[in-house]
């Protein structure tokens, strides 16, 4: 199954959700930018990520936004344009810690 290339931004208002987020979010995926990570996720991954985050964020205040970039070696890993610093992305397909 190929793995696609999301990116992942969040906005948790609680400090304690927002620590337990970010844990989630680093077994997951490539920290990016300051609630913004890369995930390259398989058909069967994004919902565990999913359902990691849905435990934890208050989902009447807390907002997780998922966009589907393609393919992790295709469109995915060509999108991308910076200005200024930034960390490099990601060359492969990554791997999942659960």
């Amino acid at each position: 199954m190929a793995r696609r290339r999301y990116l992942v931004a969040y906005d948790i208002r609680d400090p304690k959700r927002l620590r337990e987020v970010f844990r989630i979010m680093k077994s997951y995926g490539e920290h990016v930018q300051y609630s913004v990570f890369l995930c390259d996720l398989d058909g069967a991954e994004k919902p565990l990520l999913l359902g990691d985050l849905g435990r934890v964020i208050k989902h009447t205040e807390d907002s997780v936004a998922l966009v589907d970039l393609g393919e992790a070696v295709g469109r995915g890993a060509l999108c991308f344009e910076f200005l200024g610093v930034h960390r490099p992305l990601p060359t492969h397909g990554g791997s999942v810690i659960v």
